[in-house]
């Protein structure tokens, strides 16, 4: 079998797949329904119905234009931020024997706890959305990065040192070009961390936007719309996950 036919039917194995798993997932959440009622959770033909008012309305699309413009902002800080740190602590022995204890243990706490700190210092408001979006994504994308840049072949930064080359050429020609499958992999789990952090500080901490949608319609008890809402959510997440995954398998096959 050639490479070409390989691909194409592993393709459609995964399509398959696919789409089993989700009209298994549509008879769970049918049962489920039938089981506990429409109180308690709506049906697919009614969460349908739902999601197809819902995109059709103008104020959705705009508070879908908040949740991006900050869902944007926070990644570009954390995978900014996340390289900085990532290479500075894995390019320098003595930061890395402080900075990475420090950033092992700052992954482990509950990123929710410093929301009340957050919202002190940059109030309720686009500023405060970024920060707590932003500190979800920075650690995974300086973890990844910190390990991939102390992964290099050591051949490679001799060659650096006899050309005499500056730390930002070392970093741009040599550090980032050689850990990029890595690098990927930690931006790719930084983008699903940093988009639901922002989803959280809406549904604390703003006026409008997809979390707070979202909020709003659970203090109603508005079912449906919970439904439709949780769905697009989730839709995008699938969608942008795998297109991700997809791209980093393709990196780490080219090493």
């Amino acid at each position: 079998m050639s490479e070409q036919a390989h691909v194409q039917s592993s393709f459609r194995r995964r399509a398959m797949d696919s789409a089993i798993l989700v009209l298994v997932l549509l008879l769970l959440w049918q049962g489920v329904h039938e089981l506990a009622g429409s109180v308690a959770i709506s049906g697919p033909g009614t969460t349908l119905v739902q999601t197809g008012k819902l995109v059709a309305a103008d104020d959705f699309w705009t508070n879908v234009a908040s949740t991006f413009r900050a869902f944007m902002l926070a990644l570009l800080v954390a995978i900014g931020g996340g390289l900085l740190i990532g290479l500075s602590i894995g390019t320098n022995r003595l930061i890395g024997d402080a900075g990475e204890p420090a950033l092992m243990a700052f992954y482990t706490v509950p990123k929710v706890s410093f929301f009340p700190i957050i919202l002190l210092f940059f109030g309720i408001g686009l500023a405060a959305e970024v920060v707590f979006g932003a500190i979800h994504g920075i650690v995974p994308v300086a973890i990844f990065t910190l390990n991939a840049v102390r992964n290099v072949k050591p051949v490679l930064l001799k060659t650096a040192r006899v050309m005499r080359l500056s730390q930002a050429q070392v970093w741009w020609t040599i550090l980032i070009p050689s850990a990029v499958p890595e690098i990927f992999t930690g931006i790719r789990i930084g983008i699903s961390l940093t988009f639901i952090g922002t989803i959280l500080s809406e549904m604390f901490g703003s006026h409008q936007g997809i979390g707070f949608m979202l909020m709003n319609a659970i203090g109603l008890n508005n079912g449906d719309l919970i439904m439709a809402l949780a769905v697009l959510i989730m839709t995008f997440a699938v969608v942008v996950s795998t297109a991700l995954l997809v791209l980093d398998n393709r990196l780490h096959r080219r090493i």
